[in-house]
This record gives structure tokens, C-alpha cells and sequence, in this order.
């Protein structure tokens, strides 16, 4: 077996935690079916090791669309608050390095993408709030254009009052209640 790959029986259960999670939470995708997501999983090892690192950090992902140009299945995370083994990270390795003292263990950036998966977008993060209230009590770090972490920012989202924010913070900073969602393509 190598690095990034899952053994046979923690692939099956794996796969088992996800059908069940699927058909349990149907309304974050309507329309489609298990059986054709499971047949995409079972030819990419790769990617079932990135959902089981999500689901190892709390994320519990599913599931929340299908991209037909690509042919893709979106999987993200769907725990109700931030996952709870990817919190207290700044932004990325820049913000992390440039701290003098107080370091956290890891940036949102890099632990993204020591697990195969992408931060969250505003947009996508907002269209993740379409199917669910997530976020009521933590937040969560979310991709940052390129001009606005070039000034030592990075944005970040929650849902406070039936709305969804976005706010910015300097990228060094971290807390105890913000983290980071994924998203990953299958």
C-alpha cells in the first residue's frame, strides 16, 4: 500500500459512512444517485483517501452537486460548524512564517493541500448556506483573491442573523472557533 491510499477495509467502511451520510441528508443533492458516485470513488484512490481526511478532521463530508461539463461530483464539507480538527490555522505559509511568536500549528493553505483539497470560494461557500445553516457559531477561512492577500489579508465566512458574512482578517491571525471547509472533485 502506499502513501495516500486506503486499505481495502478502510476503503469499505469509508464508503459505507458516506452512503449512509448521502442518503440520510438527500436534499444536498437532489436528483442524483449513489450508485454513480460510488463508481467514480471506486476508480480513484486518491480521492477516496482526500474524503477520508476529511472525514478524519471532522468535515463529514457529501455530496452538494454535479458538474456536468466536467462530469464531476462536488463533495464538501457538511459538519454544521467548521471541522473541529482544522481550526486555530492561519491562512497560509506566508502568514504562518511571518509570525515571531504565538505560531499555530498549520495554515488553512497547507493543510488543504496535504489533504488533495481546495478552500472554499465566497461564492461557493455562499451557495454551500443554500442547503443548510453551517457555520452558526465558528467561521471559516475561504479562498482569497490574489490582490487582497498581496496586502497581508485573507477572508473568511460565517452565518450570523440568518445571513451569511464575509470579513477579513490579517492572515497570520488564528482562533479557536476558525477554520477551514473543503471542497473536492470526484
Amino acid at each position: 500500500m502506499t502513501k495516500n491510499t486506503l486499505n481495502p477495509k478502510q476503503k469499505e467502511e469509508l464508503l459505507k459512512v458516506l452512503k449512509v451520510r448521502f442518503e440520510k441528508n438527500r436534499k444536498l443533492h437532489e436528483g442524483l444517485g449513489w450508485a454513480k458516485v460510488e463508481v467514480r470513488l471506486s476508480v480513484d484512490a486518491g480521492k477516496l483517501w482526500s474524503l477520508s481526511e476529511m472525514e478524519r478532521t471532522g468535515g463529514e463530508p457529501d455530496v452538494i452537486g454535479y458538474d456536468k461539463k466536467t462530469g464531476e461530483y462536488l463533495f464538501c464539507d457538511c459538519s454544521q460548524e467548521t471541522p473541529k480538527d482544522r481550526r486555530s490555522v492561519c491562512y497560509d505559509r506566508e502568514a504562518l512564517e511571518s509570525r515571531k511568536e504565538h505560531k499555530p500549528k498549520n495554515s488553512a493553505m497547507d493543510m488543504a493541500e496535504s489533504m488533495g483539497i481546495e478552500l472554499l470560494s465566497e461564492v461557493q461557500y455562499r451557495e454551500l448556506q443554500t442547503l443548510g445553516d453551517f457555520d452558526m457559531k465558528t467561521s471559516s477561512w475561504v479562498a482569497t483573491p490574489s490582490r487582497v492577500r498581496k496586502l497581508g489579508g485573507a477572508l473568511f465566512c460565517d452565518r450570523r442573523y440568518d445571513t451569511v458574512f464575509v470579513y477579513h482578517n490579517g492572515a497570520e491571525s488564528y482562533y479557536a472557533v476558525r477554520g477551514f471547509r473543503g471542497l473536492l472533485r470526484v
